[in-house]
């Protein structure tokens, strides 16, 4: 009868890590599994009686047994991890960010505009105009804006500072 098709022999070192891994109370319980997973398929069980005991599908098993197998440069928590995810990449650079939080900081007169508060369209008008982006819409602003919890229409509240003669440098400092 043949064999596992990733035949799997555990080191001590890698079982007693996976046995602390197993019984530490805050893993998640999906690196729990996968950790049970090869303790059991390092005791020689088949994929199929492993997958019967843990209530999971022959492919979740075999997956993480291949996974095991072919990742042996990395530690026995790495081995364990999800694999880096695919993804559009980010579009803005840290320092495009920056010179965009930068610009919503100062006063809207200082570029020459007729308004005395910054809106969305209008920083993402200016940011073209300044070279800061190629393109940028007024709802992507409003994001970035959001997430560094900046709001350029209250600027009496926070907006005392004097201008920065070094700015250009702490910006390309990231």
């Amino acid at each position: 009868m043949r064999g596992p098709k990733y035949p799997i022999e555990l080191a001590e070192q890698d079982r007693i890590a996976l046995d602390k891994i197993i019984k530490k109370r805050t893993t998640t319980q999906q690196i729990a599994q996968r950790a049970r997973i090869i303790v059991l398929a390092g005791n020689g069980m088949k994929h199929q009686d492993i997958g019967e005991q843990l209530s999971i599908g022959i492919n979740v098993v075999t997956f993480w047994t291949k996974r095991w197998v072919e990742k042996t440069n990395v530690s026995v928590e790495a081995r364990l991890q999800d694999s880096e995810r695919s993804g559009r990449a980010p579009t803005f650079t840290p320092s495009q960010i920056c010179e965009l939080i930068a610009l919503a900081c100062e006063t809207p007169q200082a570029h020459g505009r007729p308004i005395t508060h910054w809106t969305h369209r209008e920083l993402a008008e200016e940011a073209i105009s300044q070279g800061i982006v190629e393109s940028i819409s007024a709802s992507q602003v409003g994001r970035i804006l959001k997430k560094m919890d900046i709001q350029p229409h209250r600027t009496r509240y926070w907006l005392n500072a004097k201008a920065d003669d070094q700015k250009e440098e702490r910006i390309f400092d990231n």
